[in-house]
């Protein structure tokens, strides 16, 4: 019958619009009745799925789910800076260290409730920097803030912002504060060491050094309601001056062994998975990152339908493991 992960992914998939996913995980269902020997309920099941789906209308005529609306779109020499998107994605689907998962919610209670915090004189949390090794999830928290909040991602491109012409990159700095004041939105500095250096690298040029005190001090004075969000592998390169600028800094570390299994039952639980000594897994997964992990689940999903089987065994699981360990060794 149904797992608790097939549970969750289903209620998700409803809550996001998902018709494709929402019928996969329901025939998962019907199979794995009818594996269990109830015949007539995985019938039923296929029943239901088939009339929902002869029931909908065609897809030019389907409702759309309307997506917020920012007050401005990025145009002029804003649209090459930012890049603007709607996400969907939900803290509950991202595999988390429970300390970087309170944390982040605390933020969110936090901007949920923010007219409650500034009638006291208040400000809730908004300026966040993230650090870690690639592929912990950084990138993908800015988007599951944006989506638990309804709110665009706007990512700012970093090769766009930083010229080698004097005061142009300041500029263009003080065009996207400007932005971040008018439309309320999850704003996303990606790889932000290329812009927060320390000034007193050896190799720094003093138009960096500009730039990185114009985005302290535009940083400091921005009163909005929009969420900053710097993220960077490379915490120790960080000016030590930024850390005081943001409202908190949270670290993010490779998954240990109980967030491996989780990861990889989360994004395989549309899929049988018999037979898997877990234990087993998590020693083979530990190491690698939340994308590395994600992407061995994919491939070993894959192998499981061009094989014609709604089932992912011990083996597929681990063979992927490997080839994302050579992947790195290469």
């Amino acid at each position: 019958m149904a797992t608790a992960d097939q549970i969750k992914a289903l209620i998700t998939s409803h809550a996001d619009g998902d018709e494709t996913r929402f019928y996969a995980i329901a025939l998962q269902l019907a199979a794995s009745a009818a594996r269990s020997g109830k015949p007539k309920l995985a019938q039923e099941l296929k029943q239901l799925v088939d009339a929902a789906r002869a029931s909908s209308v065609e897809p030019t005529t389907r409702s759309v789910k309307v997506r917020p609306t920012p007050l401005a779109q990025p145009r002029g020499d804003l649209a090459g800076i930012l890049s603007v998107s709607y996400p969907t994605t939900r803290l509950s689907m991202m595999a988390l260290d429970p300390t970087v998962k309170d944390m982040l919610g605390r933020v969110l209670t936090e901007q949920r409730q923010r007219h409650r915090i500034h009638e006291h004189g208040l400000f809730p949390i908004r300026k966040l920097l993230l650090t870690g090794p690639p592929g912990t999830g950084k990138t993908m928290t800015a988007g599951a803030l944006a989506g638990e909040l309804g709110l665009p991602l706007f990512t700012i491109q970093l090769h766009a912002l930083i010229t080698k012409f004097m005061g142009e990159t300041a500029a263009k700095l003080r065009l996207v504060f400007d932005a971040i004041q008018e439309t309320r939105g999850v704003y996303l500095f990606d790889e932000f060491d290329a812009l927060g250096g320390q000034r007193t690298a050896a190799n720094d040029v003093g138009e960096i050094r500009r730039v990185l005190n114009s985005f302290l001090q535009f940083l400091e004075q921005d009163p909005s309601d929009s969420l900053v969000v710097a993220a960077t592998n490379h915490r120790s390169l960080l000016d030590t001056a930024l850390f005081r600028r943001f409202d908190i800094a949270i670290t993010y570390e490779l998954p240990e062994k109980a967030l491996v299994t989780q990861v990889l039952q989360d994004r395989l639980a549309t899929f049988d998975i018999p037979n898997v000594d877990w234990d087993q897994i998590a020693v083979q997964g530990e190491g690698l990152s939340h994308g590395d992990l994600v992407r061995a689940a994919e491939q070993a999903a894959k192998q499981a339908i061009l094989s014609n089987t709604d089932s992912v065994d011990h083996e597929m699981i681990e063979s992927a493991l490997k080839e994302r360990r050579q992947h790195h060794n290469d």
